[in-house]
């Protein structure tokens, strides 16, 4: 490697790959997935130095295992079993799991696959490696550092000064991070900052940072998990893949560990699902895309159509964020309803340069296609046109009979 190791830790991940992680091995161990890497940055190229580090990081990630302390730690959050801690001590990546080349149009090409319990991990780590190699290689990384420290200053004096006010808010910006210097930076911050104002930074979405700081680790699930589970089953009518994940989720972890997850087939379908007994015993729901003030003021209205107190849920907001957005989002909805706010990029990458828009997205499970269709055109990824269009008709259909 020409770099300092990158990912030194498997607690080095988003928590919420713990919480699916242990679902999956408890629900659904025989699923197997193929995650697909892609840019969407069309001015963006990945060098052939660029290719080699990121394999050589990789690998030595693969190396990495649970240390007891580590393990320790994991065991004390409430709703990780003691079999599925036990698992992970034996756990560990596998290189031979991932395809890397040169083949795309953005210069790099990752796929990793196999067994879902396993590829699901993977995707963090690839995306913060991919990131850091790229800013270190194709610029001056101690200049994008200075503007770094600059803006993080900045966003903490408004927070000290109470120009904005975000209520509850988390750091979520792990797999587009600068580098895993410029997130601690963030996170040592913005624990400090929270001291001196209103608004309360309750924790991070990446577990080593929220053990090293002593501060919550946040996360429950992502799209990849109500896609495998209401998609990855021949049997399952893909239109009710939400009614599916979130009775397999209830089925773990019953009322703890409960923010659902609302636009992997589109908001309006997620409503026809989270009825009396699913928005009763989830204390709360993501948004991810679309308007959000649309969003929240249909989630209100929706938990007071069941006779459900809005004041007794939140609403977490997670969509390309920053400290403007989420203050207005704030002040809408503060005395109607509870908010929280996980705020990524802004926070982990925010330079005078362009951050990356990369993803790693799950494309096949158990053989056949996956896919989401948001809240928002475009934010899905699926290699088969025709597998999106029968979705589409699927979502369609039930829409229009129910």
């Amino acid at each position: 490697m020409r770099l300092p190791q990158i990912i030194n830790s498997l607690l080095e991940t988003d928590l919420y790959k713990f919480s699916m992680g242990m679902t999956i091995y408890h629900q659904f161990p025989s699923y197997r997935t193929v995650w697909t890497f892609k840019c969407r940055n069309t001015d963006v190229h990945f060098t052939a130095d660029m290719v080699q580090e990121i394999k050589e990081q990789i690998k030595a990630y693969c190396e990495l295992k649970f240390s007891e302390d580590e393990l320790s730690y994991l065991g004390n959050i409430k709703w990780l079993k003691p079999d599925y801690v036990d698992f992970l001590r034996l756990w560990h990546p596998v290189y031979d799991d991932f395809t890397i080349t040169d083949k795309a149009e953005c210069g790099l090409s990752i796929e990793a696959k196999g067994t879902w319990v396993n590829s699901s991990m993977y995707e963090i780590p690839t995306l913060a490696i991919v990131n850091e190699v790229y800013f270190r290689m194709a610029y001056d990384y101690e200049d994008l550092m200075v503007s770094f420290r600059e803006r993080l200053d900045e966003k903490c004096r408004r927070l000290r000064e109470e120009d904005i006010n975000l209520g509850t808010f988390s750091e979520f910006g792990l797999r587009r991070r600068l580098s895993a210097q410029a997130q601690e930076l963030a996170v040592e911050k913005l624990v400090e900052t929270s001291k001196e104002c209103s608004s309360t930074f309750v924790g991070t979405s990446n577990v080593y940072l929220a053990k090293k700081y002593g501060i919550k680790p946040v996360g429950t699930m992502a799209h990849e998990y109500i896609m495998c589970v209401g998609q990855g089953d021949n049997k399952h009518n893909a239109a009710y893949s939400n009614w599916y994940a979130l009775n397999a989720w209830i089925k773990e972890y019953s009322v703890l560990n409960g923010i659902a997850l609302t636009d992997t087939v589109t908001t309006d379908v997620f409503l026809k699902d989270f009825q009396l007994t699913f928005a009763t015993m989830f204390s709360g729901v993501r948004h991810d895309s679309g308007d959000p003030y649309e969003w929240g003021e249909k989630m209100i209205k929706h938990y007071e159509s069941l006779g459900i107190n809005p004041k007794m849920k939140t609403l977490l907001f997670s969509d390309s964020l920053d400290f403007d957005r989420a203050s207005a989002l704030y002040d809408r909805f503060k005395d109607r309803i509870n908010t929280a706010f996980g705020i990524g990029t802004y926070l982990a990458n925010d330079t005078k340069v362009p951050p990356l828009n990369i993803v790693m997205k799950t494309t096949e499970c158990n053989g056949h296609p996956v896919a989401k269709i948001s809240d928002t055109p475009g934010k899905g990824m699926c290699k088969d046109a025709e597998y999106i269009e029968y979705l589409e008709r699927a979502l369609k259909w039930r829409m229009d009979r129910e």
